[in-house]
């Protein structure tokens, strides 16, 4: 369970907004409930020749002019990307465009074992093949050592990055990145691919029309898949795209969307960031960039065609390893449960895909609501992995207290890699939880609503009107409402039980309410119950009727207190890690003979149930959640009942005879708290 937060809409600047322009009254709650308190917001957010002259940024006509000069005198250019979605895109648009322009261009993208950014080996390669300039796409900004070698090659170099550059650039022609402190441009967030976008723009005079014809379409997937906030720029470039992208003449893009199964007028930012963006990546991440590369820039139907199949092929091995893995994270906490006592998960394997890792720990994240290091060791005793984390508990800072034991670490606050010797894990979880124990307060999973979905909003033409808003991403997600007090008509399962179907009434609203990776039977609510709905509410279409669709991203019983859950999980985290409580606070969360009946009775017939669903399906005054947890941990000490610490899920077994619960090993823990604490 997370925690809930509501935001509301101002309904004083709603109205002052709606004279002043023709959105609907929904879309207006939702951008005050989001923070717009001024309407010069709102017009920058929806103004639609936001792009700035390429010019602007530092070092461009630097970088226009020595790349012209270079086309005019015909000397070999090599474009160098990087191997994720943004950097194929980057490449497949500026290679594109200066060999539209006939230039002597090639292109070349590290493979993953290479490591991001240039590498020393492949340039001295790109040397010995005639290549005179090097144009860096979607990385560059922090390869001094690699530049130095370059020109000591006697060829030249022109950076575009949107990385955050280090104290000292490299050497170079032209350094164009929008986050160089002394760059002039007034939006910094662009994707690499957007870089690579103005530069031909500049290298055109300055002229976005026929650039962004030509090449947003593949702009706008590098864009969505960089995960870069879809505001200003890049929200004009990814709407421009998916226009274009309807319509797309490039044969990979055609293909990949309907592979997809999504109508050419259906397309949306969130098909670009599922279905299209991970194929792509997947070429880097299980074989080759230029699988990908080369399918986007293939003029042939047919080849396009067969490299697209590998890409679809590369993206199923994506999933099946990613699902091979977590299955062996889950294992590793079933057979260790005391690793999630601790507040940062530290969980290693043997040989895990690198390219992998990161998808891993963001399931892991989201899974068990903590920070968390997923650390793959190879056969040497070399460790590498990958981190993600909830604000409010800085990775990378954490890697920082830690480094004496880290060979290499970088990152940011919520996501973060690195690299260490086997032999240092022991010492580097001891530094974490060090870290970690510092934290006044650990942060927790939020589920966040945008605001109460009103009755006078519950309807097709208000629903409809969000569309403005679009595209959805990072810095712009899709709506999220509550639905506080829908009462459950009947409840199906779907696709073999595998989701559930709720059929609710909302405020004299009927809708059905679709739950995903959520079996009826695990479900905590039935038929009649009163339930607060997280929710996107979308207009569904299906034999020429449109209904709403409510898609449920989190549902508790009506008006339960989700802040007194957390409180009570994160005291008995502390209590089982040794932490001191006063008495009274102790009595309140240590469980009594009459609550584990409570518990008992209710666990009875059910069969298995997750322990967070088992609590809202109870959602008792009387029993807080670390007195459920307290007393599932007893029953199993008993030999009552049995629990996944991977899956939360508990069940009851078939006994004979008495159990003492005050004799196994929690309640006896529990009892010497009581005693010194007397």
């Amino acid at each position: 369970m997370k925690k809930w937060i509501v935001n509301k809409p101002d309904e004083a600047l709603v109205r002052d907004f709606a004279k002043r322009c023709d959105l609907s009254p929904l879309a207006l709650r939702l951008l005050t409930a989001r923070g717009f308190c001024d309407f010069q917001q709102v017009a920058d957010f929806f103004s639609t020749d936001g792009l700035e002259d390429p010019f602007i940024i530092a070092d461009m006509k630097k970088a226009a002019d020595t790349v012209n000069e270079y086309i005019d005198s015909y000397r070999k250019i090599c474009i160098y990307g990087d191997y994720d979605c943004d950097g194929i895109t980057s490449t497949a648009i500026l290679y594109s465009y200066l060999l539209s322009m006939g230039a002597n261009v090639t292109c070349f993208i590290n493979e993953r074992a290479d490591g991001y950014g240039m590498c020393i080996d492949n340039i001295r390669k790109l040397h010995d093949d005639g290549v005179e300039l090097i144009v860096t796409v979607d990385n560059g900004i922090s390869c001094v050592e690699e530049a130095e070698e370059i020109y000591a090659l006697g060829m030249k170099l022109v950076i575009t990055d949107h990385h955050q550059p280090p104290e000292t650039l490299p050497r170079c022609e032209a350094c164009v990145d929008p986050h160089r402190q002394d760059c002039p441009s007034t939006y910094k967030d662009l994707a690499g691919v957007g870089v690579a976008l103005k530069l031909c723009a500049a290298l055109d005079g300055g002229d976005y029309e026929a650039i962004i014809e030509q090449y947003s379409d593949i702009c706008a997937i590098g864009t969505v898949a960089d995960l870069v906030p879809l505001t200003g720029e890049n929200r004009v470039l990814v709407r421009k795209g998916l226009l274009y992208l309807a319509n797309t003449e490039n044969h990979a893009l055609s293909e990949l969307i309907e592979r997809s199964g999504t109508k050419r007028d259906k397309i949306n930012s969130g098909m670009l960031g599922f279905q299209i963006g991970p194929r792509i990546n997947a070429a880097g991440r299980f074989a080759s960039p230029m699988i990908a590369l080369n399918a986007l820039l293939s003029e042939d139907p047919d080849e396009s065609a067969e490299l697209v199949e590998q890409l679809v092929s590369l993206n199923e091995q994506r999933r099946q390893t990613e699902a091979e893995i977590y299955a062996e994270i889950c294992s590793t906490i079933d057979s260790q449960p005391e690793l999630l006592d601790s507040r940062v998960l530290i969980i290693t394997g043997k040989n895990w895909h690198h390219g992998v890792i990161g998808i891993v720990s963001s399931r892991v994240l989201e899974r068990y609501g903590k920070p968390n290091v997923i650390l793959s060791v190879d056969d040497e005793g070399n460790a590498r992995g990958s981190a993600r984390s909830l604000k409010g508990f800085n990775i990378h800072s954490c890697f920082t207290y830690a480094h004496a034991v880290l060979e290499k670490y970088g990152g940011h606050e919520c996501a973060g890699g690195l690299s260490l010797k086997e032999e240092d894990i022991p010492e580097f979880r001891r530094l974490v939880a060090e870290y970690a124990s510092q934290v006044k307060q650990m942060p927790c999973a939020l589920t966040e609503c945008d605001m109460v979905l009103g009755r006078e909003d519950m309807n097709i033409e208000a629903i409809r009107s969000l569309d403005a808003l679009q595209p959805f991403g990072v810095g712009n997600p899709a709506p999220v409402f509550l639905l506080p007090d829908c009462t459950v008509n009947a409840v199906y399962p779907l696709s073999g039980g595998k989701h559930t179907k709720l059929m609710i009434t909302y405020q004299g609203v009927r809708a059905e309410a679709l739950i995903f990776s959520k079996p009826p039977d695990e479900l905590f609510c039935s038929q009649g119950a009163h339930v607060d709905i997280a929710a996107s509410v979308e207009v569904n279409e299906f034999g020429g009727r449109e209904t709403l669709s409510v898609k449920v991203k989190d549902i508790i019983p009506h008006g339960m207190d989700t802040n007194r859950y957390i409180a009570a999980k994160d005291c008995c985290e502390q209590l089982m890690s040794g932490a001191k409580f006063p008495q009274n606070l102790l009595r309140r969360m240590i469980p009594q003979r009459n609550d584990m009946a409570v518990v008992y009775k209710q666990l009875t017939g059910l069969g298995e149930m997750n322990i967070d669903d088992l609590f809202m399906r109870m959602n008792s005054p009387q029993i807080n959640y670390c007195k459920l947890k307290l007393t599932v941990n007893v029953f199993c000490e008993a030999g009552l009942a049995e629990f996944s610490p991977s899956s939360g899920k508990i069940k009851l077994l078939p006994v004979k005879g008495k159990a003492d619960l005050q004799q196994t090993r929690t309640m006896r823990y529990l009892g010497s708290l009581l005693e010194e604490n007397g």
